[in-house]
């Protein structure tokens, strides 16, 4: 399959989990360790984004992302093509360092 006709997409993971005891804390940690480990990038606080290349494989991590789920809290989940991803708009800050140097194509070939 060639680099044109690919349909590559985003996983966007959004999450407000509770840390008031220190059960919690050990859920909030393993969530976001299994996050970085599963390829996924911090956006900012709390909002993580993955690349996938295509429908099916983001089917694939969906399904590992609800294996990890914490017990408590609110987790969502957000599926776009990398067309609507890149058209999102910064209303306040600068794009990140690892959101400049990578792009989809780069971020497949490791």
């Amino acid at each position: 399959m060639s680099w044109e006709t690919r349909r590559f997409m985003r996983i966007m993971v959004f999450f407000d989990l509770p840390v008031t005891s220190q059960e919690n804390k050990r859920h909030y940690r393993l969530f976001r360790s299994f996050l970085l480990k599963d390829g996924y990038d911090m956006l900012q606080w709390s909002v993580y984004s993955r690349i996938v290349n295509g429908f099916d494989n983001s089917q694939k991590h969906v399904r590992r992302l609800e294996l990890h789920l914490p017990p408590e809290g609110s987790v969502r989940c957000l599926q776009v093509t990398e067309k609507q991803y890149t058209h999102m708009r910064i209303l306040v800050g600068t794009r990140s360092f690892q959101e400049k140097t990578v792009h989809a194509e780069q971020m497949l070939l490791f």
